[in-house]
């Protein structure tokens, strides 16, 4: 079977653009309405679940470019971005914990911006993991699974789910921010040696 060879790349910015539309329907009504709220989840973890499509297909295939290489993470970035911003906005994540990830999300995104010339830095594997923790965190604190019970067990035992597996992604975040800065200095001692 033949696939085009701009179905990965189109599937990325598919997935860019449903950020903005993600990010209305969480903030739409304040956050109250239930039923925008499961859509905006849903909506979420579709998006952010279909990263794992267009680089199999794009590695699969053999179609990898360098354009895809560039878009990949940013739509990732541009995903977990607007969902961090919106619960900080709904005063359901603390901004600090916002204002941490995005410093590391832009920081990360501009420098590849600008080594584009010399080199395309792509995602590497505690980047790939940091993205992995960043959905699962955010989709948990995304669906609003403490409407479905009235059990103050079941809520503190959300409430733990969410603080553990964001406390783990923010980790995560700052950790893989330190390994591409230490993977970049030691690429470029490397090209300076004869």
């Amino acid at each position: 079977m033949a696939v085009p060879r701009q179905l990965p790349n189109a599937i990325t910015i598919v997935r860019i653009l449903c950020a903005p539309i993600f990010l209305w329907m969480l903030l739409a009504d304040d956050g109250a309405d239930v039923a925008l709220r499961w859509w905006a989840a849903v909506l979420f973890i579709v998006a952010i679940a279909t990263d794992g499509i267009d680089g199999y297909l794009a590695r699969r295939y053999e179609i990898v470019t360098d354009l895809g290489k560039l878009l990949d993470p940013i739509a990732d970035k541009a995903l977990t971005g607007v969902a961090f911003v919106g619960l900080s906005i709904l005063g359901e994540l603390p901004w600090w914990i916002t204002i941490v990830v995005l410093i590391r999300e832009i920081g990360i995104t501009v420098y590849r911006f600008i080594v584009v010339n010399d080199h395309v830095l792509a995602a590497a594997w505690m980047g790939k993991l940091k993205t992995v923790a960043q959905a699962v965190a955010l989709s948990l604190a995304l669906l609003p699974l403490v409407t479905l019970t009235d059990s103050s067990i079941w809520q503190s035992v959300i409430w733990w789910a969410n603080v553990l597996t964001m406390t783990a992604a923010v980790v995560l975040t700052i950790a893989s921010g330190i390994d591409y800065l230490a993977s970049e200095l030691r690429a470029a001692r490397a090209r300076r040696r004869p």
